[in-house]
Protein backbone atom coordinates (compact mmCIF):
# COMPACT_ATOMS: atom_id res chain seq x y z
CA UNK A 1 0.00 0.00 0.00
CA UNK A 2 1.36 3.72 -0.84
CA UNK A 3 2.22 5.72 2.24
CA UNK A 4 -0.20 9.65 1.92
CA UNK A 5 3.15 10.71 1.28
CA UNK A 6 3.50 9.14 -1.87
CA UNK A 7 -0.04 9.71 -2.94
CA UNK A 8 -0.32 12.92 -2.84
CA UNK A 9 3.16 13.05 -4.21
CA UNK A 10 1.45 11.00 -7.25
CA UNK A 11 -2.20 13.25 -6.82
CA UNK A 12 -0.24 16.36 -7.69
CA UNK A 13 1.53 14.52 -10.41
CA UNK A 14 -1.28 12.67 -12.12
CA UNK A 15 -4.69 13.93 -11.15
CA UNK A 16 -6.19 17.38 -12.33
CA UNK A 17 -6.40 19.98 -9.43
CA UNK A 18 -10.71 20.66 -9.88
CA UNK A 19 -10.62 16.59 -8.10
CA UNK A 20 -10.26 18.52 -4.55
CA UNK A 21 -10.09 16.50 -1.05
CA UNK A 22 -11.54 17.24 2.08
CA UNK A 23 -9.61 18.36 5.20
CA UNK A 24 -6.62 19.76 5.50
CA UNK A 25 -5.03 16.52 6.42
CA UNK A 26 -6.74 14.66 3.57
CA UNK A 27 -7.89 10.91 5.02
CA UNK A 28 -6.44 7.59 2.90
CA UNK A 29 -9.55 5.44 2.70
CA UNK A 30 -8.92 1.89 2.33
CA UNK A 31 -12.71 0.41 3.30
CA UNK A 32 -16.21 0.87 3.30
CA UNK A 33 -19.05 -0.92 5.00
CA UNK A 34 -22.38 -0.06 5.96
CA UNK A 35 -22.56 3.47 7.51
CA UNK A 36 -18.47 3.47 8.10
CA UNK A 37 -15.49 4.54 6.70
CA UNK A 38 -12.48 3.20 7.34
CA UNK A 39 -8.81 4.78 7.26
CA UNK A 40 -5.44 2.79 6.14
CA UNK A 41 -4.44 2.92 10.29
CA UNK A 42 -7.54 1.36 11.30
CA UNK A 43 -9.63 4.71 12.24
CA UNK A 44 -13.03 3.98 11.95
CA UNK A 45 -15.34 7.43 10.47
CA UNK A 46 -18.86 7.71 10.67
CA UNK A 47 -19.77 8.55 6.58
CA UNK A 48 -22.17 11.35 6.94
CA UNK A 49 -20.59 12.96 4.09
CA UNK A 50 -19.93 10.85 1.31
CA UNK A 51 -21.82 11.64 -1.45
CA UNK A 52 -25.53 10.95 -1.78
CA UNK A 53 -25.89 8.09 0.42
CA UNK A 54 -28.36 5.61 0.17
CA UNK A 55 -27.84 1.60 1.72
CA UNK A 56 -24.77 2.26 2.89
CA UNK A 57 -21.32 0.89 1.60
CA UNK A 58 -20.92 -2.73 0.00
CA UNK A 59 -24.50 -3.77 0.77
CA UNK A 60 -24.43 -7.51 0.37
CA UNK A 61 -27.76 -7.94 -1.38
CA UNK A 62 -25.81 -4.74 -3.71
CA UNK A 63 -22.99 -6.73 -4.18
CA UNK A 64 -24.38 -9.96 -4.75
CA UNK A 65 -27.23 -8.65 -7.57
CA UNK A 66 -24.08 -6.72 -8.70
CA UNK A 67 -21.67 -10.25 -9.37
CA UNK A 68 -24.67 -11.97 -10.31
CA UNK A 69 -25.55 -9.75 -13.36
CA UNK A 70 -22.12 -9.03 -14.47
CA UNK A 71 -21.46 -12.95 -14.33
CA UNK A 72 -24.61 -13.31 -16.92
CA UNK A 73 -24.50 -10.25 -18.83
CA UNK A 74 -23.31 -6.52 -19.12
CA UNK A 75 -24.51 -4.64 -22.58
CA UNK A 76 -26.74 -1.45 -23.12
CA UNK A 77 -30.20 -1.67 -23.99
CA UNK A 78 -30.73 -2.24 -27.70
CA UNK A 79 -31.33 -5.91 -27.52
CA UNK A 80 -34.64 -7.42 -25.52
CA UNK A 81 -34.41 -7.90 -22.10
CA UNK A 82 -37.12 -8.55 -19.44
CA UNK A 83 -35.66 -6.65 -16.96
CA UNK A 84 -35.45 -3.38 -18.78
CA UNK A 85 -39.13 -3.36 -18.98
CA UNK A 86 -39.77 -4.92 -15.79
CA UNK A 87 -37.89 -2.55 -13.74
CA UNK A 88 -39.54 0.03 -15.34
CA UNK A 89 -42.99 -0.79 -14.43
CA UNK A 90 -41.95 -1.86 -11.27
CA UNK A 91 -40.12 2.32 -11.14
CA UNK A 92 -43.83 3.92 -12.69
CA UNK A 93 -45.85 2.63 -9.98
CA UNK A 94 -43.73 4.69 -7.72
CA UNK A 95 -44.82 8.03 -10.07
CA UNK A 96 -47.90 9.75 -10.46
CA UNK A 97 -50.02 8.18 -12.69
CA UNK A 98 -49.52 10.44 -16.14
CA UNK A 99 -45.03 9.86 -15.63
CA UNK A 100 -45.42 6.20 -17.34
CA UNK A 101 -42.32 6.68 -19.84
CA UNK A 102 -39.25 5.82 -18.84
CA UNK A 103 -35.63 6.87 -20.71
CA UNK A 104 -32.57 4.71 -18.29
CA UNK A 105 -29.58 7.28 -17.98
CA UNK A 106 -26.19 6.81 -16.41
CA UNK A 107 -26.18 9.64 -13.94
CA UNK A 108 -27.90 12.56 -12.19
CA UNK A 109 -25.94 14.63 -14.64
CA UNK A 110 -26.58 12.98 -17.68
CA UNK A 111 -30.75 12.51 -16.49
CA UNK A 112 -31.17 16.30 -15.64
CA UNK A 113 -29.35 17.12 -19.22
CA UNK A 114 -32.14 15.02 -20.86
CA UNK A 115 -34.58 16.57 -18.87
CA UNK A 116 -33.72 20.10 -20.15
CA UNK A 117 -33.48 19.23 -23.55
CA UNK A 118 -37.08 17.88 -23.84
CA UNK A 119 -38.21 21.22 -22.31
CA UNK A 120 -36.41 23.35 -24.54
CA UNK A 121 -37.55 20.89 -27.23
CA UNK A 122 -41.12 21.50 -26.27
CA UNK A 123 -41.77 24.64 -25.25
CA UNK A 124 -38.63 26.08 -28.61
CA UNK A 125 -36.63 27.92 -25.33
CA UNK A 126 -34.31 27.86 -23.25
CA UNK A 127 -35.40 30.23 -20.61
CA UNK A 128 -35.20 28.90 -17.13
CA UNK A 129 -36.39 29.19 -13.97
CA UNK A 130 -33.90 28.35 -11.07
CA UNK A 131 -32.94 28.79 -7.40
CA UNK A 132 -30.49 30.18 -5.98
CA UNK A 133 -27.33 27.68 -4.43
CA UNK A 134 -29.08 24.93 -6.11
CA UNK A 135 -26.67 22.54 -8.03
CA UNK A 136 -28.03 19.97 -10.85
CA UNK A 137 -24.41 18.55 -12.64
CA UNK A 138 -21.63 18.87 -14.31
CA UNK A 139 -22.54 18.71 -18.38
CA UNK A 140 -22.46 22.32 -19.68
CA UNK A 141 -26.26 22.60 -19.80
CA UNK A 142 -26.80 21.58 -16.36
CA UNK A 143 -23.83 23.75 -14.82
CA UNK A 144 -25.21 26.32 -16.67
CA UNK A 145 -28.50 25.92 -14.38
CA UNK A 146 -26.37 25.41 -11.18
CA UNK A 147 -25.69 28.96 -9.80
CA UNK A 148 -23.98 26.31 -6.98
CA UNK A 149 -21.31 26.07 -9.97
CA UNK A 150 -21.56 29.16 -12.12
CA UNK A 151 -21.63 31.36 -8.95
CA UNK A 152 -18.80 29.34 -7.37
CA UNK A 153 -14.83 29.19 -7.43
CA UNK A 154 -13.68 29.17 -11.22
CA UNK A 155 -17.79 30.24 -12.33
CA UNK A 156 -18.22 32.13 -15.14
CA UNK A 157 -22.08 33.82 -13.98
CA UNK A 158 -25.02 33.32 -15.04
CA UNK A 159 -26.16 32.90 -18.83
CA UNK A 160 -28.58 35.03 -19.57
CA UNK A 161 -31.23 32.73 -20.25
CA UNK A 162 -31.18 31.74 -16.66
CA UNK A 163 -32.78 33.27 -14.07
CA UNK A 164 -32.59 32.83 -10.37
CA UNK A 165 -35.20 33.04 -7.52
CA UNK A 166 -34.75 33.27 -3.85
CA UNK A 167 -33.67 30.41 -2.22
CA UNK A 168 -37.04 29.75 -0.30
CA UNK A 169 -35.39 29.18 3.12
CA UNK A 170 -38.18 29.62 5.66
CA UNK A 171 -35.20 30.26 8.23
CA UNK A 172 -32.25 32.58 6.44
CA UNK A 173 -34.51 33.44 3.60
CA UNK A 174 -36.38 36.99 1.96
CA UNK A 175 -39.27 35.60 3.76
CA UNK A 176 -39.18 33.85 7.02
CA UNK A 177 -41.55 31.59 8.51
CA UNK A 178 -42.59 34.43 11.25
CA UNK A 179 -44.29 35.72 7.74
CA UNK A 180 -47.86 34.79 6.47
CA UNK A 181 -47.99 32.76 3.78
CA UNK A 182 -44.53 32.70 2.76
CA UNK A 183 -45.13 29.81 0.34
CA UNK A 184 -46.79 32.03 -2.03
CA UNK A 185 -44.64 34.89 -1.57
CA UNK A 186 -41.31 32.82 -3.15
CA UNK A 187 -43.87 31.20 -5.75
CA UNK A 188 -45.22 34.99 -6.37
CA UNK A 189 -41.16 35.40 -6.83
CA UNK A 190 -41.35 32.92 -10.12
CA UNK A 191 -44.41 34.91 -11.21
CA UNK A 192 -42.11 37.78 -10.98
CA UNK A 193 -40.01 36.20 -13.29
CA UNK A 194 -42.37 35.09 -15.72
CA UNK A 195 -44.25 38.19 -16.05
CA UNK A 196 -40.51 39.22 -17.15
CA UNK A 197 -40.34 37.00 -19.68
CA UNK A 198 -43.98 37.61 -20.97
CA UNK A 199 -42.78 41.43 -21.11
CA UNK A 200 -39.81 40.81 -23.50
CA UNK A 201 -42.01 37.77 -25.95
CA UNK A 202 -39.77 35.24 -24.35
CA UNK A 203 -41.34 31.79 -23.43
CA UNK A 204 -40.19 29.77 -20.69
CA UNK A 205 -38.77 26.85 -20.60
CA UNK A 206 -38.66 25.37 -17.40
CA UNK A 207 -38.69 25.21 -13.67
CA UNK A 208 -35.87 22.91 -12.45
CA UNK A 209 -35.78 22.31 -9.18
CA UNK A 210 -34.79 19.71 -6.34
CA UNK A 211 -37.86 19.16 -3.86
CA UNK A 212 -35.43 19.72 -0.50
CA UNK A 213 -32.39 21.80 -1.66
CA UNK A 214 -29.33 19.26 -1.64
CA UNK A 215 -26.19 21.41 -2.06
CA UNK A 216 -27.71 24.71 -1.29
CA UNK A 217 -27.71 23.48 1.81
CA UNK A 218 -30.38 20.61 2.67
CA UNK A 219 -32.88 23.59 2.58
CA UNK A 220 -36.58 22.41 3.21
CA UNK A 221 -39.29 24.91 1.50
CA UNK A 222 -42.25 26.49 3.08
CA UNK A 223 -45.10 23.47 2.38
CA UNK A 224 -46.68 23.93 -0.68
CA UNK A 225 -44.26 26.71 -2.83
CA UNK A 226 -43.48 23.47 -4.99
CA UNK A 227 -46.78 22.71 -6.28
CA UNK A 228 -47.76 26.51 -6.68
CA UNK A 229 -44.40 27.66 -8.33
CA UNK A 230 -44.73 24.80 -10.18
CA UNK A 231 -48.18 25.23 -11.31
CA UNK A 232 -47.81 29.17 -12.34
CA UNK A 233 -44.53 28.16 -14.63
CA UNK A 234 -46.96 25.24 -16.40
CA UNK A 235 -50.01 27.83 -16.72
CA UNK A 236 -47.09 30.07 -18.07
CA UNK A 237 -46.46 27.27 -21.06
CA UNK A 238 -43.54 25.68 -18.99
CA UNK A 239 -42.51 22.62 -17.72
CA UNK A 240 -41.04 21.81 -14.24
CA UNK A 241 -38.38 19.50 -13.59
CA UNK A 242 -38.24 17.62 -10.43
CA UNK A 243 -34.27 16.98 -9.41
CA UNK A 244 -34.87 13.95 -7.60
CA UNK A 245 -30.88 12.39 -8.05
CA UNK A 246 -30.00 13.17 -4.69
CA UNK A 247 -33.24 12.90 -2.90
CA UNK A 248 -35.38 10.57 -4.50
CA UNK A 249 -35.24 6.58 -4.53
CA UNK A 250 -36.15 6.00 -0.79
CA UNK A 251 -33.81 8.39 0.66
CA UNK A 252 -35.48 10.58 2.70
CA UNK A 253 -37.51 7.66 4.11
CA UNK A 254 -40.83 8.45 4.69
CA UNK A 255 -41.30 8.90 0.98
CA UNK A 256 -40.48 7.32 -2.30
CA UNK A 257 -39.55 10.65 -3.35
CA UNK A 258 -38.77 14.17 -2.10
Amino acid sequence: MLSTKNIKKLRDQYIGPSFSLSYHEPLHIVKGKGQYLYASDGTQYLDAVNNISHVGHCHPRVIAALDKQNRLLNTNTRYLHDNIVTYADELTNKLPAKLDVCYFTNSGSESNDLALRMARNYTDSNQTIVITGAYHGHTNATIEVSPYKFDGPGGAGSPDFVHQIPMPDPYRGKFRSNNDDIALKYADCVQQTLDGLDNDNKQVAAFIAEAILGCGGQILFPENFLAAASKKVQQAGGLFIADEVQIGFGRVGSHFWG
